[in-house]
Protein backbone atom coordinates (compact mmCIF):
# COMPACT_ATOMS: atom_id res chain seq x y z
CA UNK A 1 0.00 0.00 0.00
CA UNK A 2 0.96 3.42 -0.42
CA UNK A 3 3.38 4.86 2.42
CA UNK A 4 1.09 7.68 2.42
CA UNK A 5 -2.39 7.81 2.08
CA UNK A 6 -4.34 5.75 4.34
CA UNK A 7 -5.36 2.21 4.18
CA UNK A 8 -9.35 2.67 3.11
CA UNK A 9 -10.70 3.86 -0.19
CA UNK A 10 -12.63 7.11 1.99
CA UNK A 11 -11.79 8.87 5.05
CA UNK A 12 -15.10 10.21 6.52
CA UNK A 13 -14.64 13.89 7.58
CA UNK A 14 -17.79 15.19 9.18
CA UNK A 15 -20.64 15.30 6.05
CA UNK A 16 -17.93 14.96 3.25
CA UNK A 17 -15.62 11.78 1.86
CA UNK A 18 -11.96 12.22 1.18
CA UNK A 19 -10.97 9.49 -1.25
CA UNK A 20 -7.67 8.20 -1.35
CA UNK A 21 -5.45 7.11 -4.26
CA UNK A 22 -6.02 3.78 -4.19
CA UNK A 23 -10.20 4.80 -5.65
CA UNK A 24 -7.94 5.85 -8.70
CA UNK A 25 -9.15 3.94 -12.10
CA UNK A 26 -6.91 3.30 -14.90
CA UNK A 27 -8.09 6.28 -17.61
CA UNK A 28 -6.83 9.10 -15.69
CA UNK A 29 -4.19 10.03 -12.33
CA UNK A 30 -7.03 12.10 -11.41
CA UNK A 31 -10.50 10.18 -11.35
CA UNK A 32 -11.62 7.38 -9.21
CA UNK A 33 -12.43 3.83 -10.45
CA UNK A 34 -16.49 3.60 -10.44
CA UNK A 35 -16.59 0.74 -7.89
CA UNK A 36 -15.50 2.92 -4.73
CA UNK A 37 -18.29 5.46 -5.19
CA UNK A 38 -21.00 3.15 -6.17
CA UNK A 39 -20.02 1.41 -3.06
CA UNK A 40 -20.12 4.69 -1.35
CA UNK A 41 -24.04 5.42 -2.77
CA UNK A 42 -24.78 2.22 -1.48
CA UNK A 43 -23.75 2.85 2.23
CA UNK A 44 -25.43 6.06 2.37
CA UNK A 45 -29.16 4.02 0.93
CA UNK A 46 -28.04 1.31 4.07
CA UNK A 47 -28.20 3.79 6.42
CA UNK A 48 -30.95 5.57 5.15
CA UNK A 49 -33.50 2.48 5.81
CA UNK A 50 -34.28 -0.99 7.44
CA UNK A 51 -35.19 -1.91 3.99
CA UNK A 52 -32.64 -4.28 2.31
CA UNK A 53 -31.53 -3.53 -1.23
CA UNK A 54 -32.34 -5.64 -4.13
CA UNK A 55 -31.19 -3.36 -6.96
CA UNK A 56 -29.34 -0.25 -7.26
CA UNK A 57 -28.57 1.63 -10.87
CA UNK A 58 -25.25 4.02 -10.91
CA UNK A 59 -24.79 6.58 -13.61
CA UNK A 60 -21.67 8.36 -13.65
CA UNK A 61 -22.64 12.35 -14.74
CA UNK A 62 -19.37 12.90 -14.96
CA UNK A 63 -15.71 11.66 -13.77
CA UNK A 64 -15.40 11.41 -10.33
CA UNK A 65 -12.40 12.73 -8.65
CA UNK A 66 -10.34 12.11 -6.32
CA UNK A 67 -10.72 15.01 -4.04
CA UNK A 68 -13.85 15.60 -1.27
CA UNK A 69 -17.26 14.33 -2.26
CA UNK A 70 -20.94 14.64 -0.35
CA UNK A 71 -23.58 12.60 -0.74
CA UNK A 72 -27.78 14.08 -0.68
CA UNK A 73 -30.25 11.43 -0.22
CA UNK A 74 -34.07 11.70 -1.45
CA UNK A 75 -36.63 9.06 -0.77
CA UNK A 76 -38.58 9.20 -4.12
CA UNK A 77 -40.79 5.95 -3.65
CA UNK A 78 -41.65 5.64 0.32
CA UNK A 79 -43.48 2.52 1.74
CA UNK A 80 -43.30 -0.12 4.14
CA UNK A 81 -42.72 -2.83 1.63
CA UNK A 82 -40.94 -1.24 -1.36
CA UNK A 83 -38.77 2.12 -1.53
CA UNK A 84 -37.06 3.97 -4.12
CA UNK A 85 -34.26 6.12 -2.70
CA UNK A 86 -31.91 8.67 -4.95
CA UNK A 87 -28.78 9.09 -3.81
CA UNK A 88 -25.85 12.03 -6.03
CA UNK A 89 -22.20 12.18 -5.39
CA UNK A 90 -21.39 15.83 -5.57
CA UNK A 91 -18.06 17.16 -6.01
CA UNK A 92 -18.02 21.31 -5.21
CA UNK A 93 -22.16 21.52 -5.43
CA UNK A 94 -21.77 19.64 -8.91
CA UNK A 95 -23.05 16.09 -9.04
CA UNK A 96 -20.79 13.49 -10.64
CA UNK A 97 -22.72 10.38 -10.26
CA UNK A 98 -26.54 9.78 -8.98
CA UNK A 99 -28.00 6.18 -7.60
CA UNK A 100 -31.09 5.26 -7.86
CA UNK A 101 -32.17 2.20 -5.40
CA UNK A 102 -34.57 -0.13 -5.11
CA UNK A 103 -35.43 -1.70 -1.47
CA UNK A 104 -37.61 -3.99 -0.62
CA UNK A 105 -38.71 -6.18 2.21
CA UNK A 106 -38.13 -10.02 2.88
CA UNK A 107 -40.02 -12.89 4.32
CA UNK A 108 -39.31 -16.21 4.73
CA UNK A 109 -40.58 -18.76 2.58
CA UNK A 110 -40.69 -22.46 2.08
CA UNK A 111 -40.59 -23.90 -1.42
CA UNK A 112 -40.11 -27.10 -0.53
CA UNK A 113 -37.52 -28.69 -3.14
CA UNK A 114 -34.70 -26.55 -3.45
CA UNK A 115 -34.76 -23.72 -6.41
CA UNK A 116 -31.69 -23.21 -8.04
CA UNK A 117 -31.03 -20.84 -10.42
CA UNK A 118 -29.70 -22.06 -14.29
CA UNK A 119 -25.93 -20.81 -14.07
CA UNK A 120 -23.22 -22.66 -14.27
CA UNK A 121 -20.90 -22.42 -11.15
CA UNK A 122 -17.46 -20.83 -10.74
CA UNK A 123 -14.45 -22.46 -10.28
CA UNK A 124 -12.96 -22.94 -6.54
CA UNK A 125 -10.92 -19.86 -5.30
CA UNK A 126 -8.44 -22.51 -5.17
CA UNK A 127 -8.03 -23.01 -8.53
CA UNK A 128 -7.60 -19.12 -9.21
CA UNK A 129 -4.29 -17.10 -9.59
CA UNK A 130 -3.46 -13.66 -8.18
CA UNK A 131 -2.89 -10.89 -11.82
CA UNK A 132 -2.72 -7.22 -11.57
CA UNK A 133 -4.76 -5.56 -14.04
CA UNK A 134 -2.63 -4.95 -17.01
CA UNK A 135 -4.13 -1.64 -18.16
CA UNK A 136 -3.45 0.24 -15.05
CA UNK A 137 -0.70 2.63 -15.50
CA UNK A 138 0.07 3.79 -12.16
CA UNK A 139 1.66 1.95 -9.54
CA UNK A 140 -1.43 3.16 -6.71
CA UNK A 141 -4.64 2.25 -7.53
CA UNK A 142 -7.77 0.26 -7.13
CA UNK A 143 -6.46 -2.31 -9.25
CA UNK A 144 -3.22 -2.76 -6.49
CA UNK A 145 -6.48 -2.05 -3.56
CA UNK A 146 -8.17 -4.94 -4.81
CA UNK A 147 -7.10 -8.54 -4.55
CA UNK A 148 -7.75 -10.33 -7.92
CA UNK A 149 -7.53 -13.82 -8.79
CA UNK A 150 -8.29 -15.25 -12.58
CA UNK A 151 -10.09 -19.22 -12.98
CA UNK A 152 -11.13 -19.11 -16.33
CA UNK A 153 -10.24 -16.40 -19.56
CA UNK A 154 -8.69 -12.54 -19.04
CA UNK A 155 -7.97 -9.41 -20.45
CA UNK A 156 -8.46 -9.62 -24.03
CA UNK A 157 -10.16 -12.97 -24.36
CA UNK A 158 -13.84 -11.01 -24.04
CA UNK A 159 -14.62 -12.98 -20.98
CA UNK A 160 -13.53 -14.03 -17.73
CA UNK A 161 -13.95 -15.61 -14.22
CA UNK A 162 -12.02 -14.06 -11.33
CA UNK A 163 -12.49 -13.82 -8.00
CA UNK A 164 -11.95 -10.46 -6.17
CA UNK A 165 -12.13 -8.67 -2.89
CA UNK A 166 -11.48 -5.86 -0.88
CA UNK A 167 -7.96 -5.64 0.30
CA UNK A 168 -9.10 -2.93 3.04
CA UNK A 169 -12.28 -0.69 4.06
CA UNK A 170 -14.74 1.28 1.98
CA UNK A 171 -14.19 3.86 4.55
CA UNK A 172 -11.55 4.12 7.34
CA UNK A 173 -12.27 2.31 10.75
CA UNK A 174 -16.04 0.37 8.85
CA UNK A 175 -16.35 -3.04 8.00
CA UNK A 176 -18.02 -3.26 4.47
CA UNK A 177 -21.26 -4.34 4.28
CA UNK A 178 -22.14 -6.90 1.92
CA UNK A 179 -23.81 -4.82 -0.57
CA UNK A 180 -20.72 -3.00 -0.76
CA UNK A 181 -18.35 -5.44 -1.38
CA UNK A 182 -20.51 -6.57 -4.21
CA UNK A 183 -20.65 -2.67 -5.60
CA UNK A 184 -17.02 -2.43 -5.61
CA UNK A 185 -16.13 -5.60 -7.52
CA UNK A 186 -19.04 -5.37 -9.70
CA UNK A 187 -17.95 -2.31 -11.43
CA UNK A 188 -15.05 -4.60 -12.72
CA UNK A 189 -16.76 -6.68 -14.97
CA UNK A 190 -15.48 -4.69 -18.49
CA UNK A 191 -12.46 -5.06 -17.12
CA UNK A 192 -11.65 -8.32 -16.02
CA UNK A 193 -13.27 -9.72 -19.28
CA UNK A 194 -11.91 -6.86 -21.89
CA UNK A 195 -11.78 -7.60 -25.49
CA UNK A 196 -10.06 -4.57 -27.03
CA UNK A 197 -6.12 -3.49 -26.94
CA UNK A 198 -6.12 -0.87 -24.41
CA UNK A 199 -3.16 0.39 -25.45
CA UNK A 200 -5.72 1.14 -28.91
CA UNK A 201 -9.01 1.48 -26.89
CA UNK A 202 -10.73 3.04 -23.84
CA UNK A 203 -14.07 1.71 -22.82
CA UNK A 204 -15.39 3.63 -20.32
CA UNK A 205 -18.76 2.80 -18.99
CA UNK A 206 -21.03 5.36 -17.77
CA UNK A 207 -22.98 2.92 -15.52
CA UNK A 208 -23.73 -0.15 -14.06
CA UNK A 209 -27.03 -1.69 -12.42
CA UNK A 210 -26.72 -4.52 -10.02
CA UNK A 211 -29.30 -7.13 -8.75
CA UNK A 212 -29.17 -9.60 -5.86
CA UNK A 213 -31.33 -12.06 -5.22
CA UNK A 214 -29.21 -12.59 -1.82
CA UNK A 215 -26.32 -11.08 -0.02
CA UNK A 216 -22.52 -12.46 -0.21
CA UNK A 217 -21.03 -14.58 2.13
CA UNK A 218 -17.61 -13.40 3.27
CA UNK A 219 -15.34 -11.46 1.73
CA UNK A 220 -15.05 -13.06 -2.21
CA UNK A 221 -16.84 -11.91 -4.79
CA UNK A 222 -16.80 -13.85 -8.16
CA UNK A 223 -17.23 -12.45 -11.44
CA UNK A 224 -18.69 -14.39 -14.28
CA UNK A 225 -18.01 -11.80 -17.54
CA UNK A 226 -18.11 -11.36 -21.14
CA UNK A 227 -17.88 -8.04 -22.92
CA UNK A 228 -19.75 -7.31 -26.29
CA UNK A 229 -17.98 -4.25 -28.28
CA UNK A 230 -19.41 -3.23 -31.49
CA UNK A 231 -17.64 -0.82 -33.95
CA UNK A 232 -20.56 1.78 -33.50
CA UNK A 233 -18.63 2.67 -30.74
CA UNK A 234 -21.21 1.13 -28.13
CA UNK A 235 -20.42 -2.29 -26.22
CA UNK A 236 -21.84 -3.89 -23.05
CA UNK A 237 -20.69 -6.38 -20.45
CA UNK A 238 -22.52 -8.66 -19.03
CA UNK A 239 -21.94 -10.66 -15.17
CA UNK A 240 -23.04 -13.47 -13.58
CA UNK A 241 -22.18 -12.29 -9.37
CA UNK A 242 -21.03 -15.30 -6.86
CA UNK A 243 -19.86 -15.89 -3.44
CA UNK A 244 -18.18 -19.03 -2.60
CA UNK A 245 -21.84 -20.84 -2.01
CA UNK A 246 -22.96 -20.22 -5.38
CA UNK A 247 -24.52 -17.54 -7.74
CA UNK A 248 -25.98 -14.50 -6.14
CA UNK A 249 -27.04 -11.83 -8.51
CA UNK A 250 -26.00 -9.79 -11.89
CA UNK A 251 -24.42 -7.01 -12.95
CA UNK A 252 -24.53 -4.95 -16.49
CA UNK A 253 -22.38 -2.12 -17.46
CA UNK A 254 -23.04 -0.03 -20.81
CA UNK A 255 -19.48 0.65 -22.52
CA UNK A 256 -18.66 3.71 -24.15
CA UNK A 257 -15.55 2.58 -26.66
CA UNK A 258 -13.41 5.61 -28.08
CA UNK A 259 -9.96 5.50 -29.30
CA UNK A 260 -7.19 6.35 -27.27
Amino acid sequence: MSPDAPDAFFVADADSFIPSVHTRGPWSADHQHGGPPTALLARAVERATALPLARVTVDFLRPVPIAPLRIELELRRPGKRVQIHEATLLHDGRAVARMAALCVTQQPLSFGEPVLPDTRPMADLEAATAIDFPFFPYDVGYHKAMDVRYCAGGVGYGYAEAWMRMRMPLVAGEQPSPWQRVLCAADSGSGVSARLDTDRFAFLNPDLTVYLHRPPVGEWIGLSSVTTPEATGIGIADTHLHDPNGPIGRGTQSLLITSR
